[in-house]
């Protein structure tokens, strides 16, 4: 083993205490990048109603477009800047982070140009109603400008974790997410400003996170960064891409299942009693709702990453083996809770957000109920496909991450309302989600029935294939 591989934390500390080191920062981070659109849902919730719960449903494919980018750029460099180092290779580890850092920031003023120019035809694809058209026109415009600075502050926060600076992430969202709450509070309840105001708390506060993340991420610890070496080298975003393919794949599966799904709602809604609006607002809030959850899911996977990739390229397989494990057990246990708060009191949850029609209610405490129910097995395939890429393997990680969204649940969507009406959307979660777990789970025994798994034992140095 190089220098490097003996000396670094990630090949010798003990597995569970790197994963909890490296986790809580990361749930943390998660939770606060949650907030901003929580704490927007609540404050519109709360002053403008169901019609502003529904126009943030409506642009929430941009947010997602967002997480993207940055997971494409902040994990698949990540992943290949804590591969390299694991080899001993440092030239290419600077050139993979300075590439990934430049490509975050560059795709957000791309992001920003095309929703600017084409705003309301994006919002009519995204199944925007009449009633719900103006406010959402509002907000996007607004919170598109924060576009670069949300993609960067995301995606940096990957690298800066990769560095060994898990703390600093969870400072610069925390520190963003801080300002867009104290700013809600003031623009929306004092101002009176509504859409506008927590869409400028909004940008605010991710102008605050990007700003950190850029500041820290000039000042790397494992490598000497230099300007020039944040210009994007096509051959290193090449690799980047490659390995950040899958975490990419499975948010652009999200956006488009939440565009079909806005769609959706929209036309057998019409045909129901709730109407055009409730079903896209009640989904609205409980998909951030169920972020919560998924931010100590994805936060635990993200804690995998380095430690998987690290021990993966040092040969140090037991030790890949061990985090994976140890990853699955603790989303097991935070899945069994999320579980039973959505199964028994769904309807105290979305009291938070607002008042509503009786019809409001019933819809939302079905979707809870219903298209949610395997809450408690969900996070077995963010983690799986995660794990695939951590070690270097992205189309398997890219397929897995495509299981849920788009294998299954996008034809779930188009079919079975159908026969079913708006229910068919409601039992479309469930079918996908068992699918999508039984999949990952017969890849996951496949991976680790391997030799190398098998035979080798933690501290014995074997060649790297």
């Amino acid at each position: 083993m190089s220098p490097q591989t003996k000396n670094n934390p990630l090949g010798t500390e003990p597995v569970p205490s790197l994963l909890v080191q490296y986790a809580i920062p990361s749930i943390i981070a998660m939770l606060v990048s949650s907030l901003y659109n929580i704490v927007d849902q609540f404050f519109i919730g709360q002053s403008v109603g169901e019609l502003g719960n529904a126009a943030t449903n409506i642009s929430f494919p941009l947010t997602i477009s967002c997480t993207a980018i940055a997971l494409l750029f902040g994990i698949g460099g990540s992943s290949a800047f804590n591969i390299a180092l694991g080899r001993g290779q440092v030239d290419k580890a600077k050139r993979y982070f300075g590439s990934s850092a430049g490509m975050l920031f560059l795709s957000g003023l791309v992001l920003c140009f095309i929703v600017q120019l084409f705003l309301s035809p994006l919002l009519h694809f995204f199944g925007s109603p009449d009633n719900v058209l103006g406010y959402a026109k509002t907000y996007t415009r607004i919170t598109s400008l924060g576009f670069p600075f949300l993609i960067f502050a995301t995606g940096g926060g990957h690298l800066i974790r990769a560095d060994g600076r898990p703390r600093i992430t969870m400072l610069c969202n925390i520190t963003g997410a801080v300002i867009n709450t104290v700013l809600d509070t003031l623009f929306v309840f004092i101002f009176g400003w509504g859409m506008a105001g927590a869409a400028s708390a909004t940008i605010i506060g991710q102008i605050a996170s990007g700003s950190l993340a850029a500041w820290h991420i000039s000042r790397c610890k494992s490598i000497r960064l230099q300007p020039a070496d944040l210009i994007p080298d096509p051959e290193s975003v090449k690799k980047v891409a490659s390995l950040g393919v899958a975490p990419c794949s499975n948010q652009l599966a999200m956006m488009v299942v939440q565009i079909v799904m806005n769609n959706s709602l929209k036309y057998y809604g019409s045909l129901s009693a709730y109407g055009e609006a409730i079903p896209i607002a009640c989904v609205g809030i409980i998909t951030k709702v169920n972020m919560v959850f998924m931010s100590f899911v994805i936060g635990i996977s993200q804690a995998l990453q380095p430690v998987a990739s690290f021990n993966y390229g040092a040969a140090n397989y037991s030790r890949v083996k061990t985090a994976y494990k140890d990853a699955l057990i603790s989303g097991f246990v935070l899945a069994v809770i999320a579980f039973s708060l959505f199964q028994l009191v769904p309807e105290k949850i979305i009291s938070i957000f607002g008042k509503g029609s009786p019809e409001y209610f019933q819809f939302a405490t079905s979707y809870f109920r219903i298209f949610l129910f395997f809450t408690f097995l969900n996070y077995i395939q963010p983690m799986t496909s995660n794990f695939f890429t951590a070690i270097g393997k992205p189309i398997v990680g890219a397929f897995l991450s495509l299981t849920r969204q788009i294998i299954f649940l996008l034809p779930m969507l188009l079919i079975l309302p159908l026969f079913m009406g708006i229910d068919g959307i409601l039992y479309a979660g469930p079918t996908a989600d068992f699918l999508a777990v039984m999949i990952n789970v017969v890849f996951a025994i496949r991976e680790l029935r391997r030799p190398e798994y098998q035979n080798h034992k933690e501290g014995k140095s074997v060649e790297h294939e």
